[in-house]
């Protein structure tokens, strides 16, 4: 039992280790980016949009993992849970990145210090608050890591399911992360728009090719 139990502490780890690093490589959209592919829509109209392709992109995830899930072997399973978890972090935390964007309350710094909190947000599921530097310091230190490991135990326990037999997996999975992620989603857009800030008085999106 001891043994499993550090097995399975350091698949989550992994998995988190693993979401970390791909982070700063996800492309975002600035607010310009979006403005311009959404010609004529108001924040939450954008918003709209994000949020049903992100829930499309993450069902999507979940019934390819079910479907794999026919012929598992027993090792193959964490595996096919791992990848899943980690292809859904990156949809949501490209979806809570563009939110950002979209209600005027752009993290502050470097792409990689910029995804360094957008995944607190993820891992905290809530809008981060740029105006508080308590808010972004916090998302920098061992905190935000041990955060991170939680919502990835968490999201491991929700989406075993997922790994049911053919078409019953593929379905729950596909189900799941639609309603996950439109919760996410809500939790996400009420704290921004708290705090969200006027197109019209925002400074110019940085250029996402700035150091990290």
């Amino acid at each position: 039992m001891r043994q499993g139990g550090d097995r399975a502490r350091a698949g989550v780890y992994a998995v988190a280790d693993r979401i970390v690093a791909n982070a700063p490589r996800i492309p975002v959209r600035d607010l310009a980016a979006l403005r311009k592919q959404f010609p004529g829509l108001g924040p939450e109209e954008i918003a709209d949009k994000l949020v049903a392709g992100a829930a499309n992109g993450t069902s999507t995830v979940g019934a390819g993992v079910g479907a794999a899930a026919m012929l598992p072997t027993p090792p193959a399973m964490p595996t096919e849970l791992a990848a899943e978890i980690v292809g859904v972090a990156s949809i949501e935390f490209k979806l809570i990145a563009e939110l950002h964007e979209v209600y005027g309350v752009r993290a502050p710094g470097t792409v990689r210090q910029r995804a360094t909190v957008y995944l607190a947000a993820w891992a905290e599921e809530r809008g981060v608050d740029p105006t508080i530097p308590a808010s972004v310091n916090a998302a920098l230190n061992v905190r935000m890591k041990r955060e991170l490991r939680q919502q990835v135990l968490r999201r491991s326990f929700r989406n075993l399911p997922v790994l049911a037999p053919f078409m019953v997996g593929a379905a729950i999975g596909a189900s799941m992360n639609r309603r996950d992620t439109k919760r996410l989603a809500r939790k996400i857009r009420k704290d921004l728009r708290d705090r969200q800030v006027p197109w019209d008085a925002l400074p110019p999106s940085p250029s996402t090719q700035d150091a990290s």
